[in-house]
């Protein structure tokens, strides 16, 4: 099947959860929510997108090859000097700043709080990733930098947390 069509049919699916779902429950609760959740909700799309997809297409075939483990030797391909491992030690940390800094806005979250859902959701991740396809593993460097990236988006929420509160309380007003 066409690749362009495996992912089309994650993201149609993805669109039909949002509006049989969503949309309507967080419209209900004004437009600031309605806006915070659905950029969430893009941002994980987009997430899951780069990390798991096509998903639906490779259902059928996660029992076809070998499942690998997790490597668990934390930053082996930069010690090693595999690769690109700079490139995506930057890009884990960039990928997950976004949930740590929309995270406290959607609920509110303690520091360590927000780092424990980022550390799940991406665990999550890392346990899927090599189920799609027998081309994709899983790595504790991805988890910690992925968690680090979670870290750095709280802190970020800490410091735009006045601007923040300026735009939801605009948002409101204008319901």
């Amino acid at each position: 099947m066409n690749d362009n069509i495996t992912y089309l049919i994650d993201f149609i699916a993805l669109a039909v959860i949002y509006f049989i779902f969503f949309y309507k429950k967080w419209k209900n609760r004004g437009k600031d929510r309605l806006l915070i959740n659905t950029t969430m909700y893009v941002y994980i799309s987009f997430v899951l997108y780069f990390t798991l997809m096509p998903i639906i297409v490779s259902i059928p075939f996660v029992f076809n090859h070998a499942y690998m483990p997790m490597n668990l030797n934390i930053f082996e391909d930069y010690f090693l000097g595999r690769g690109d491992a700079v490139r995506q030690i930057f890009l884990n940390v960039i990928m997950m700043i976004p949930f740590g800094f929309f995270l406290p806005i959607i609920k509110k979250q303690k520091l360590w709080s927000c780092a424990l859902w980022t550390f799940l959701f991406s665990l999550g991740i890392e346990l899927i990733q090599p189920l799609i396809d027998g081309f994709r593993s899983s790595d504790i460097t991805d988890l910690f930098t992925n968690t680090m990236g979670g870290i750095i988006g709280y802190i970020l929420y800490i410091i735009f947390k006045p601007l923040i509160e300026v735009i939801i309380k605009y948002l409101r007003s204008n319901h």
